[in-house]
């Protein structure tokens, strides 16, 4: 089971996410490869190595950037590079390879230190099953193509009992983990990294701000880390939480500028795990936020399908939620106008009432909507 020498292996305990990249004109596949460049030499300056890339990333251009401003530029043992195999895109066996040599030429790299199959749920595990996605990893590891193989995931620990039960060769696995979403029920971040722990398996962290959302605090949950330390950053917080597990390898971070990077390295440096004190402010802050006025929606999607203005119900519920708890910042209205582009806006709503009478939790959708829309809109 797992590779448990990678923990040890990793020199430091943060990552470089490639996929927030810096961009010019705020269009996502024009990344501004000179401010990623001093990015990248202050990170290896100070002696990180890590930095992950995806076939999707920054519409296929995260890749490429990575060539340039990190291979092309280091010696390539000075550093180490994480890729994923898009398995949305594979339809027979004969497609992993094609894509795989594509993302070495792109990358430039020669081979891969962690190679990855990408967000793995349920589904996606059966049809790899059957179209040999598993063996193909193991095929370009003792090829040397790939030093340690491994996935990232979306789903239940229950699910993820079974990978890992019947892959015993995956050497890693990459969890979505953060405190907010520690005892959470839909992302399951505690129970998943139990169950990397039973089975040996090392965990690289991804989301550990949540997005972006617990580096905004507001109300009584900022006040009680503020009193922690008034000069740390509340996304300090939320990496170092990540960081201080035993089974953790890396903690990634999706860095958009030199102040994000200068914030995470001043206390990645010289990682220092959570003390008992900052545990417990974590613990009366997770309090808080499940006290706060959120919609007790539980994303049983029944009040969609009928929904004659395609309205994403739940999915607007859950922006509101995060703007009831972190605030309606840059970052709620960005995930409002996303949530919203290729469906109806909370105001389009008729109030013809067909959703209501489909919400087991019998919530006033329609008096919701409109309280969204005053929000948002």
């Amino acid at each position: 089971m797992g590779d448990m020498s990678l923990i040890s292996e990793m020199p430091k305990k943060l990552g470089f996410g490639c996929m927030r990249l810096p961009v010019l004109d705020g269009k996502d596949d024009n990344i501004d490869e000179a401010a990623f460049c001093r990015m990248v030499d202050k990170f290896m300056e100070r002696g990180f190595k890590y930095f992950d890339t995806a076939y999707p990333y920054h519409n296929e251009k995260s890749e490429e950037a990575v060539r340039r401003c990190v291979v092309e530029r280091y010696p390539r043992e000075s550093f180490y590079l994480a890729d994923k195999m898009p398995v949305w895109l594979i339809n027979s066996e004969a497609d992993f390879a094609p894509i795989f040599e594509r993302q070495l030429e792109r990358t430039g790299a020669g081979y891969f230190d962690f190679y990855l199959l990408h967000a793995l749920g349920k589904d996606r595990v059966e049809s790899l099953n059957k179209n040999g996605g598993f063996e193909f990893l193991k095929k370009i590891k003792k090829d040397g193509k790939a030093r340690h193989i491994g996935f990232s995931f979306h789903d239940s620990a229950e699910v993820l009992e079974d990978i890992l039960k019947n892959h015993p060769e995956m050497d890693f696995v990459q969890l979505q983990l953060n405190y907010f979403d520690w005892d959470s029920d839909r992302v399951q971040s505690g129970a998943c990294y139990a169950v990397a722990e039973k089975y040996g398996v090392p965990v690289i962290v991804m989301e550990p701000v949540k997005g972006g959302t617990l580096a905004d605090m507001i109300g009584r949950p900022a006040e009680i880390l503020k009193g922690l330390d008034a000069s740390a950053s509340y996304a300090s917080f939320a990496i170092r939480f990540a960081a201080s597990l035993p089974n953790v390898m890396v903690v990634l971070s999706g860095m958009s500028d030199e102040a994000q990077m200068a914030d995470n390295i001043s206390y990645m440096e010289n990682f220092v795990p959570l003390s008992d004190n900052e545990k417990n402010a974590i613990h009366q802050v997770c309090e808080e936020l499940e006290k706060m006025k959120t919609i007790e929606c539980t994303r049983c999607r029944y009040c969609v399908a009928g929904c004659p203005k395609n309205i994403a119900i739940p999915d607007i519920f859950g922006v509101y939620n995060s703007s009831m708890q972190f605030g309606v910042n840059e970052r709620t209205r960005r995930d409002y106008a996303h949530t919203t582009s290729e469906h109806g806006k909370a105001s389009d709503c008729i109030r013809c009432g067909k959703c209501e009478a489909q919400c087991p939790q019998h919530l006033p959708i329609r008096d919701l909507l409109a309280e969204v829309a005053k929000t948002f809109e």
